[in-house]
């Protein structure tokens, strides 16, 4: 599975009635620390199909990043029907980012 483009307007469908956990990486492209978990993100999205991967750009979708309490990127955010389980900010390691899935 790839990473899927969060927004407004897909994140109901998407995000809170999904039947997986999904993991949303809250980045913006100018954002070094977040350009250094991009390939992570995208890795864990094609190894592990039982989780849902999505990525919402700060810059573009800012209702979104606020209604999460965005202060600082990466921020990272795992939920479970619909309900946020865990978060970290600031870039992860795969490791890290896959014990927050577990």
């Amino acid at each position: 599975m790839s990473v899927i483009s969060i927004n407004k307007n897909n994140y109901e469908k998407e995000v809170l009635n999904s039947d997986k956990k999904v993991l949303l990486d809250f980045y913006a492209d100018w954002c070094g620390p977040c350009r250094m978990v991009a390939p992570v993100v995208d890795e864990i999205a094609k190894e592990h199909p039982e989780y849902k991967i999505g990525k919402v750009n700060v810059d573009e979708q800012p209702e979104l990043a606020s209604s999460f309490g965005v202060m600082s990127i990466p921020s990272i955010f795992v939920l479970e029907g619909g309900k946020v389980i865990k978060k970290a900010l600031g870039a992860r390691s795969k490791t890290e980012l896959l014990s927050m899935l577990e």
